[in-house]
């Protein structure tokens, strides 16, 4: 940040799965912003949603830098001009997607020369084969999640089960059984199909498939205040499991032979019952609190806990997945948290400027980034 001048930072995202919000939000707090986007896929950036000023201004999205692809962002070139930009780095789930299909996370956190908002030591936490991943956050934070099964062969009880997918390196193949010789069908059948490749199955996950409505507790730890945000709640749509959903029983019986896909489509606002907020917002404090114990200075900005609401008494949250960074739902500004907070509706994307602008005029950018 030395060379920076702290009165032209340009928040910047890859075109992909939260950018818009990030360009929107900057926009919002008088922050440049820019979108780096793959070839192939960049009019949505470049055309669609691209700022223009005159008699009707509108848009969002000031600047676009083209790669081939997304990998390319750690070439020294494209580092010396988001450099030269100004650029405080606003990494999604995309952004760790696609470089992972080419480089180790060390590469990633040395090769990213630009300040991130947030904490970059925090992204691989995600991937369950860390050291100190998201279950030994739990762990420490004693956070319920599903109960997890080592082995097929102790398949006792309904399970989800999560592999990777044979085709697509960033999706997971999902199947549900409840016995050992269920488990051994449905990988025969998914084998068959193309879909999962039974020698990657040694780092599927085996969980305990849990009966709940689901919702994903959208946070925002502020270092500037000390204070934990929930923005908004939100539940996801997925192909095709949300058009078996709908389906009469018999017909979906009739297409029992169809594997199951939880392919992210988008989200939809979802609220709580105002009892169960108290619990959400422990659920929260107990994570930044472990974050901050296994990998200083622990969560910067927003977060997500995704989770299950399983029956009691009392019901209660169970956290089936965590999201270390700025979530994929630009909707969750449409339930009422965030205006309960600051009196209008805050989307996660302005959230995001507003704690950059607080912390540079308290000279204090050093806390949220990394």
């Amino acid at each position: 940040m030395h060379n920076y001048d702290p009165q032209k930072l340009t928040l910047c995202a890859i075109g992909s799965h939260s950018a818009l919000e990030v360009a929107s939000g900057a926009r919002a707090h008088g922050l440049r912003n820019l979108v780096i986007v793959a070839k192939g896929r960049d009019q949505t950036y470049m055309r669609h949603f691209k700022r223009i000023e005159g008699a009707y201004p509108r848009g969002c999205v000031d600047e676009t830098l083209m790669v081939e692809t997304f990998p390319q962002i750690l070439d020294d070139r494209v580092q010396e001009t988001l450099l030269q930009r100004n650029v405080v780095f606003v990494p999604n789930r995309s952004f760790e997607v696609y470089l992972r299909q080419k480089y180790s996370y060390d590469r990633i956190e040395a090769g990213m020369r630009v300040p991130f908002f947030g904490n970059r030591r925090l992204l691989r936490a995600e991937e369950r084969d860390e050291p100190k991943n998201q279950y030994a956050i739990m762990d420490e934070g004693g956070i319920r999640y599903p109960r997890r099964f080592a082995s097929a062969r102790e398949i006792d009880r309904l399970v989800m089960v999560k592999a990777p997918h044979k085709k697509v390196s960033f999706e997971r193949a999902f199947f549900l059984v409840r016995s050992p010789q269920e488990y051994d069908r449905e990988v025969e059948r998914l084998a068959a199909a193309d879909i999962l490749d039974p020698p990657a199955l040694e780092n599927a996950v085996i969980e305990e498939y849990l009966l709940g409505p689901t919702v994903n507790l959208n946070f925002f730890f502020s270092p500037v205040l000390g204070e934990l945000e929930l923005m908004g709640t939100d539940t996801r749509r997925q192909t095709n499991i949300d058009g078996l959903r709908t389906l009469p029983f018999t017909q979906a019986q009739a297409l029992a032979d169809i594997p199951l896909s939880m392919e992210e489509a988008g989200h939809i606002a979802a609220t709580l019952t105002e009892s169960m907020l108290e619990q959400a917002f422990d659920l929260g404090e107990r994570l930044v609190t472990a974050a901050r114990t296994l990998t200083p200075p622990g969560i910067i900005g927003p977060f997500a806990l995704q989770c299950a609401i399983v029956a009691g008494p009392p019901k209660s949250f169970v956290v089936y997945d965590v999201s270390l960074r700025i979530p994929g739902s630009p909707g969750t500004r449409y339930t009422p948290y965030s205006s309960y907070r600051w009196g209008r509706d805050i989307s996660v994307g302005e959230r995001i400027a507003m704690e950059i602008v607080m912390a540079r005029d308290a000279g204090s950018l050093e806390r949220i980034l990394t």
